[in-house]
């Protein structure tokens, strides 16, 4: 089936209706949250106000617990702004910066690194110029998004053992949702109709917006499963007692033999011509035990951290709480995982992509 055919057919079996909620609402139903994933993120540049340190930055790092201690410590208070896409991040630093990103000392930071899960031991690709000469940023966040079972209905072993041809089932029309993440969809719907996201297709190969809204059509039986999804869109739910909510990463999948996708939150320096003082300082600070907890726990859904390598850190998680994210999965999850990448194709595929969405509607 192409591309095409492939994206109407799935999109059509979306039964949820009436969750496009405005980004506002859906920030107000969780507390608080950019809601986009990906691996550019939290970027630290000049403030707006006269001695502020001023961000572009995820949901996690404006929590009152990270700001607060930040300003408690340094005397320096932070404006900010949230992050809600790569290329509209990109544009906004493009007006403000032209080099971009800060190269940070290894000599201070690569300590950081090596007391990180071992993912992350420097020299980290991802943290790394493509010469990989000179550190741009630091990792924090880190999981992998990929599909939603009710375990009720659909068993977590079969959700592995299926993978991603479960959304291919004719059983399963009219059962499962999509969460609209554009670029997540995209992505998801390859691994579906069996293609690598992140290498370039031939010719022959060429919904709801609010996980809440989402997560509440699962618990009410409305739909059994969705995608994408992860620990980012259930930990809150499942902390307060759904635990039949499921972030499944399959067995194996057409990236590679691998069925999930791994995304990592990197957070840089923003090459601005008044660099504020204290711009390393909150690199340094983000790291610390404290505040790696606030951040991972930030808004009140949780999410792993790099740094729960460190038993200081892993000691101040509840059991229940790292069982909203299936703590005791992550390496599975990340095993089973190709990293987050460009899609090549990406234009032509949201054009298929938003024409589908424009047919269902």
């Amino acid at each position: 089936m192409n591309e095409d055919k492939l994206l109407k057919q799935m999109l059509k079996r979306d039964p949820v209706r009436g969750a496009a909620a405005t980004r506002r609402q859906v920030l107000q139903g969780i507390g608080a949250g950019a809601l986009a994933l990906g691996a550019g993120s939290a970027l630290t540049g000049r403030a707006q106000a006269a001695d502020n340190l001023a961000m572009l930055t995820w949901d996690g790092y404006v929590d009152p617990r990270v700001l607060d201690g930040f300003t408690d410590q340094y005397g320096t208070g932070i404006d900010y702004e949230l992050h809600t896409s790569d290329p509209d991040s990109v544009n906004k630093l493009h007006d403000v910066a032209g080099g971009l990103i800060v190269e940070l000392d290894r000599a201070r930071f690569d300590p950081y690194f090596e007391a990180m899960l071992p993912m992350f031991q420097p020299p980290y690709k991802w943290a790394m110029s493509l010469d990989n000469e000179h550190l741009l940023g630091v990792c924090q966040r880190v999981d992998t998004f990929d599909f939603v079972v009710n375990t009720d209905i659909v068993s977590a072993d079969m959700a592995k053992d299926e993978g991603w041809d479960l959304f291919n089932n004719p059983d399963m029309a009219g059962r499962y949702g999509i969460l609209a993440y554009d670029n997540w969809n995209i992505m998801h719907i390859c691994m579906a109709a069996g293609l690598h996201p992140f290498k370039e297709k031939t010719d022959d190969q060429m919904v709801s917006d609010d996980f809440v809204a989402v997560n509440l059509a699962v618990v009410n039986g409305e739909i059994d499963m969705y995608f994408g999804g992860g620990t980012y869109s259930i930990s809150s739910a499942r902390l307060d007692g759904l635990t039949n909510l499921y972030h499944v990463v399959p067995k194996s999948g057409p990236a590679d033999g691998k069925g999930g996708i791994n995304w990592i939150e990197l957070n840089s320096v923003v090459n601005n011509p008044d660099l504020h003082p204290q711009a390393m300082d909150w690199m340094e600070y983000i790291l610390q035990p404290d505040t790696s907890y606030a951040v991972a726990t930030a808004g009140g859904f949780l999410l792993p951290v790099g740094q729960m390598a460190q038993p200081e850190l892993l000691d101040k998680f509840s059991a229940e709480e790292l069982d909203s994210f299936q703590w005791d999965e992550f390496d599975y999850r990340i095993s089973h995982s190709v990293e987050f990448d460009v899609v090549p194709d990406y234009n032509r595929l949201y054009d298929i992509y938003t024409a589908a969405r424009r047919e269902k509607s």
